[in-house]
């Protein structure tokens, strides 16, 4: 693993973002539902935490303790005083937890800040437009600046609109959430079988449109050989 990276968990989607997830910069994972973007977000986590890291996971959809065991299996009671979890119930409270975290940034320098999923409490503030886009804005501005000051690595989850222009899903939040992402994959469901589709749309060291399939197993996923 690069100095500059922290495992995802999974060496294929290591190799699809050029080693890991990449420290002082937000990679964002989106699609659709059930597409598997909080298995890939706990995974991420549990391999920080088995790493004997701290991990600040802030969690807007509700957080499996369940899944959570499953994945972590026999080291989820021994890694999980070091997650330290936040879970907003409305968009203005998840703008809240995110500057609460940063005092378990300074106190315990955690290796990987979560956010599962930035945009599902946004979306139920769509209504108030540009003031929620600048909400959204600053939320992200907060955790890209903890990336620079104490240099973990951040993952973000979004969910998908249909973009009827281009007849294409595409990530909520507009270009503020795409251009303060350094690397964006796009997960799909594909049909039979329930295997996911993970592929790059965003990089600035690796070519888009790399891909790989995989499914959700009890451990976490399992990529297609």
């Amino acid at each position: 693993m690069k100095a500059d990276r922290r495992s995802s968990g999974n060496p294929a989607l290591d190799r699809l973002l050029g080693g890991g997830l990449e420290l002082r910069t937000i990679t964002q994972i989106f699609g659709g539902p059930a597409s598997g973007k909080s298995t890939l977000s706990m995974v991420a986590a549990i391999s920080c935490l088995r790493a004997g890291d701290s991990v600040v996971f802030i969690d807007s959809e509700g957080f499996s303790t369940e899944r959570f065991r499953q994945i972590a299996d026999n080291d989820s009671a021994a890694i999980a005083d070091r997650l330290f979890l936040f879970e907003p119930i409305d968009f203005e409270q998840q703008g809240s937890m995110i500057v609460e975290a940063d005092k378990v940034l300074r106190q315990h320098q955690p290796g990987l800040i979560v956010l599962d999923s930035a945009t599902a409490l946004y979306r139920t503030d769509l209504e108030k437009g540009r003031d929620a886009m600048q909400m959204l804005t600053r939320q992200m501005l907060q955790l890209l600046g903890y990336a620079k000051r104490y240099e973990p690595a951040v993952l973000i989850t979004n969910q998908v609109y249909m973009d009827t222009t281009r007849n294409t899903f595409a990530g909520l939040g507009g270009t503020s959430l795409e251009h303060i992402s350094k690397a964006i994959v796009r997960l799909d469901r594909l049909e039979g079988a329930g295997w996911r589709r993970a592929t790059l749309v965003k990089h600035r060291s690796r070519p888009e449109g790399a891909w790989f399939d995989f499914e959700l197993v009890q451990d976490g996923i399992r990529a297609r050989e």
